[in-house]
């Protein structure tokens, strides 16, 4: 399939997704601070609970990098508890922190005006950050346009043909940031609706494909084979 083709194909699908779904308002987050915050506690969480673990940090007003250093790791693992894996959550709260506080003065505005590579490398250097969650604090804190991939991202492409099983994190990114125009507008609402997409629609496990407003271009639905085989046999009865 030649370049433009996956490019018009792309864009036609975050149309459809669009259409289906409205606008996302994603990433939900009064400051950059806690939109990375919720970016490190959603790892293997559903949002509510981060939102829950959140809501504890501003109910005791730290929700600051100043009251994320002070705080001790295990009164700040019992507000995060609802995020689970908090022990090793907090951990990570506090060395974004000190990273802010030491390197930065405190000021996370400094941290967030680096260059995207630098920024990427610094994020990717704290234990416990990972690619998608550097990449999640690059789109939607610092507003760069950098594609962020999870597994919804991987399950919905492969579904739709476009992507190999077990295909490496950068080679997913790749694909989308070489085929759509490189805005920052587009690749937040993009990797919103996918995640919506995912978490509703297009399930691990039987996915609500009668739901899916992708089906027409699906590859791997057996609901959508049987509806074709219908509408060829019924083609062919009529000719």
């Amino acid at each position: 399939m030649l370049k433009e083709d996956i490019r018009t194909e792309l864009l036609e699908i975050f149309q459809e997704l669009l259409d289906h779904f409205g606008p996302r308002h994603w990433w939900p987050g009064e400051t950059a601070l806690e939109v990375i915050v919720g970016a490190i506690l959603t790892q293997n969480v559903a949002w509510n609970n981060v939102e829950k673990a959140i809501n504890n940090l501003k109910e005791e007003g730290l929700l600051s990098i100043s009251g994320l250093i002070k705080t001790r790791v295990e009164k700040l693992g019992n507000l995060i508890r609802p995020a689970r894996y908090y022990n090793q959550k907090a951990a990570r709260l506090k060395a974004f922190a000190e990273l802010v506080n030491i390197k930065y003065e405190g000021d996370l505005e400094k941290l967030l005006s680096l260059s995207t590579p630098e920024l990427r490398m610094e994020l990717l250097a704290l234990k416990g950050i990972g690619p998608e969650t550097a990449d999640s604090i690059l789109l939607y804190a610092a507003n760069r346009p950098v594609f962020v991939v999870d597994a919804y991202t991987k399950r919905i492409f492969q579904r739709l043909g476009y992507l190999e099983a077990d295909v490496g994190y950068s080679v997913v990114q790749d694909f989308f940031t070489s085929n759509l125009p490189c805005e920052t507008y587009l690749f937040n609402e993009y990797h919103a609706l996918i995640v919506a997409l995912g978490n509703r629609i297009c399930l691990a496990r039987r996915p609500l494909c009668q739901k899916c407003p992708l089906l027409h271009r699906c590859k791997t639905s057996s609901l959508e084979k049987e509806n074709s085989e219908t509408a060829l046999g019924t083609t062919m009865g009529c000719t």
